[in-house]
Formats: C-alpha cells, sequence, structure tokens
C-alpha cells in the first residue's frame, strides 16, 4: 500500500474499516461482459474503486516482455478527456490515493476515495479502459520511466537478480520464466503499434473485473457503472490466456551470484502448487510452520539459537498456473555459508519427515485465522479479495468461506505434501556471495 495521503482518510480506507466475518456483496455481469462485485459498508465513509484486468507478463509475447508492467504506468498518461499527466492529480486533489500493481497473472488499479466521489473514481476508470491515450510520447515517456525503476529496483539493488535468476531456473523458457519488469532489450525493441495491439486485446470490459467496496448506495452505483461502463464495447481479439502448467524441473538448479552485498545469502525455491489447490494451503501452512515470527522454526533455531542467520524468511509465491515456494536467508558476519545452508535444510528436512505436533498445529490455525480477518479489514483490502477469488478461483464467496480450506487440512496432510514438494531435486538454489569473492 502507498504512503498515507490526507491522513485520516487512508486511516480508514487502509487501517480501520471494520473487519468482519461475513462480508455481503453482490455482483453482476454487463453486457459487454465486464464483471461487477459490489460490497456495502458503511462503517466509514470511504470507498475503494478497483479495477483488475485478467493479463500478467505470462500473457506476452515473445520478444515483448514487460508489456504488462509497462501498462501499469501507461495507464496513467491520460485519455481524451484527462490531460497528459493529470490522472493522480485528480484522484488527489479530490482527497484520494490510489496506485496500480502488475504481477505474472494480473494487472490491478484502485482508487481509494471519499465516498461522496465515488462517481469521479467511476469515470476516471472508464476513461483507462474505453480511451486511453495510447500513444509515441507516452511510450517514450514510460519507457524510460520502467527502465529507471529496473535500474534503481532490480539491477543496482543488492540481490536484486534474484527474481530474474529464481524465476528464469525454475520454469526456463515457459511463461513464468521472466518476471513482470521484462528486460531491456524488449523494452527498447518495443514501437507503439504493439502498444496499441496490447491494449485493445487486454483492456477490454470483458477481460476486467470492476470491485467496489465501501460508503456506497448500491441503487446509486449500478447507474453510474451503467452510465460510465455499458457503453464500452466488449474486445473482438482473442486473448492468449496459458493455462498448461510449466514442465517441472529434472533435478536440483544451483546458481552462484557475485553481487554488490556485504553479507552472504542463500535463496531457495521449490517448485509448488498453483493458487486455490488444497496442497497450495498446505504451503501456505507449512511457511507459517517454518518462518511466522520469532517463534517460528528457522527464526527460532537458525536466529535465536545458533546464532548463524541475520535475516531468515520463507514464503510460497502462488501463481495461476503454478508456484515456487521460497526459503531467503542471510548469514551472520563470519558464518560459513555451507553451515548456514545445512541448517536451513535440517529445518526443512524435518517438515518431510516429523508429523506437526497438535500444539503447533493450534498454533497455525490460530495464524491464518489472524491473517485472514486483517486481510479483509479494510475497504481496500475488501474489494481485491473479491476480485480475485472471482477471477482466479471462480467464487467471491471465498472471501467469507476460504478460511475452511485451512481448517480442512490435518497434520498428516502437510507431512505428505512437504514430502512431494520440499525435495531437493525440486529446487533452485542461488547462492550470493561478495564480489571481492569472486
Amino acid at each position: 500500500m502507498k504512503k498515507k495521503l490526507l491522513g485520516l482518510i487512508l486511516l480508514l480506507g487502509f487501517g480501520s474499516a471494520q473487519a468482519q466475518t461475513d462480508i455481503k456483496f453482490e455482483e453482476y455481469d454487463l453486457p459487454n461482459g465486464l464483471h461487477v462485485i459490489l460490497h456495502e459498508d458503511h462503517s466509514t465513509p470511504i470507498v475503494a474503486v478497483s479495477v483488475l484486468y485478467h493479463v500478467g507478463s505470462k500473457n506476452e509475447k515473445e520478444g515483448r516482455s514487460g508489456f504488462a508492467h509497462f501498462f501499469e504506468h501507461l495507464m496513467f498518461e491520460g485519455s481524451p478527456n484527462i490531460e497528459r499527466g493529470e490522472y493522480m492529480k485528480i484522484v488527489q486533489a479530490n482527497g484520494g490515493a490510489l496506485n496500480a500493481n502488475t504481477s505474472f497473472d494480473r494487472t490491478y488499479y484502485y482508487e481509494i476515495l471519499p465516498s461522496n466521489q465515488l462517481e469521479l473514481g467511476l469515470w476516471l476508470e472508464s476513461e483507462r479502459m474505453l480511451q486511453a491515450t495510447v500513444d509515441l510520447e507516452g511510450v517514450e515517456t514510460q519507457r524510460e520511466v520502467v527502465k529507471e525503476e529496473k535500474r534503481l529496483r532490480i539491477d543496482n539493488q543488492p540481490y536484486g537478480s534474484f527474481q530474474a535468476k529464481m524465476f528464469g531456473a525454475a520454469f526456463g523458457d515457459s511463461y513464468y520464466g521472466i518476471p513482470p519488469i521484462g528486460t531491456m532489450e524488449d523494452l527498447n525493441a518495443a514501437e507503439t503499434a504493439d502498444f496499441t495491439d496490447f491494449y485493445e486485446t487486454f483492456y477490454v470490459p470483458n477481460n476486467a473485473t470492476l470491485s467496489i467496496a465501501g460508503d456506497i448506495d448500491p441503487k446509486q452505483a449500478k447507474a453510474w457503472i451503467e452510465k460510465y461502463f455499458s457503453g464500452i464495447p466488449a474486445g473482438t481479439k482473442e486473448i492468449p490466456r496459458p493455462t498448461e502448467e510449466p514442465a517441472g524441473l529434472s533435478g536440483e538448479v544451483i546458481d552462484t551470484i557475485y553481487d554488490n552485498i556485504q553479507l552472504p545469502g542463500i535463496i531457495m525455491g521449490y517448485r509448488s502448487p498453483k493458487q486455490g489447490t488444497k496442497e497450495a494451503y498446505a504451503m501456505d501452512m507449512i511457511s507459517t510452520i517454518l518462518s511466522d515470527g520469532q517463534s517460528s522454526r528457522l527464526y527460532k533455531s537458525l536466529v535465536d539459537d545458533q546464532q548463524l542467520g541475520l535475516v531468515i524468511q520463507s514464503f510460497p509465491f502462488t501463481l495461476e498456473n503454478a508456484g515456487v515456494f521460497i526459503t531467503f536467508g542471510l548469514a551472520n558476519q563470519g558464518v560459513d555459508l555451507n553451515d548456514f545452508i545445512a541448517a536451513i535444510d535440517t529445518e526443512i528436512s524435518k517438515m518431510t519427515t516429523e508429523m506437526i505436533s497438535e500444539k503447533e498445529y493450534t498454533k497455525i490455525q490460530n495464524q491464518l485465522e489472524n491473517d485472514f480477518v486483517s486481510t479483509n479489514g479494510s475497504m481496500a483490502g475488501i474489494a481485491e479479495s473479491l476480485a480475485d477469488n472471482h477471477v482466479y478461483l471462480g467464487d467471491a464467496n471465498l472471501i467469507n468461506t476460504e478460511i475452511e480450506e485451512y481448517r480442512n487440512i490435518d497434520r498428516e496432510f502437510i507431512l505428505a505434501v512437504a514430502k512431494k514438494y520440499l525435495r531437493p531435486e525440486n529446487r533452485v538454489v542461488l547462492v550470493y556471495l561478495p564480489k571481492n569473492e569472486q
């Protein structure tokens, strides 16, 4: 989330909306294919307006990587009714905040506004969908912005190459093999016609979900949605959407990277199941056991007891068609990295050979329930969860019921999933060393 803007609004919009155990909503489709989800909540005078386009880096053509992320920037250029560079200023001038993000599978835009500015948010998003400015001037401006972002956040950032290295090794030349930022070569080679084609293919109502949560009058919201979105024509181009799971690893992959760093580090990535599956939920639970909090197994063993590591963290990176279970750690100064890696392997191996205790099982269930409530404790979180659940899992009501998926997983299943996926031959190991050791 962005830093706070107009303190009270963002405090309400992101942090203090009423946490609910049963989130009521309604959903419907416009004739042009736009899916609409509405959640009414009058606890705060805030509304979150979001649009999820079902397009990410996995939908890109070969030689045109980075397009989905590029469009995240380009869509703020304006429209015939919004002057170039004015999109953000309009939202901020009306007491709101906005942002967007891109992943392998989606591009997501949202505004957090005072509830009396709902119509403004809908108009802005309809302009983006109907007639965004996609021209040479905007392309050249944002091309330089994206290239600079890549230099600052990845190329010149310690350990910044890990995403390209990890996903390139874990998924090879499949559609998940290049991260959303893309490559400099592809960004330089792209022409305006390529961007126009991308916009006409993916930025269409039949590839979008409009999710609104907050202090709204549903009848009025529907009238405005009809006014601003019903006239947008459905896309006519075929939407490329790969569904096959990328091929698995044929054995352990180990790569050593000499980087501008002081502390050696290790990043392990185990190929794991796609989101929404029972196995993916089990991997979430395994992640909680290993590294959620200072009492977790990895932290307690490597940081507290053995004092081998400065940082240790595991998390499941779940995608629409696959996943990677990542463990990232920095060794303490003077610690032999091989000892650090061996200690990590010991804890991960225990997950595959020993069933967790009843006490530990109860603890992680409580932690996951707390996380579940926190995620849906703000209007922004609710709008995003509703859209994600509809698009990826086919059921927006998982915002109320998904916690049952975790409750239905027993200790035996956790052990079986750990055995299946947390195997050395199913992982990529990136060893980061200081350049002066090369």
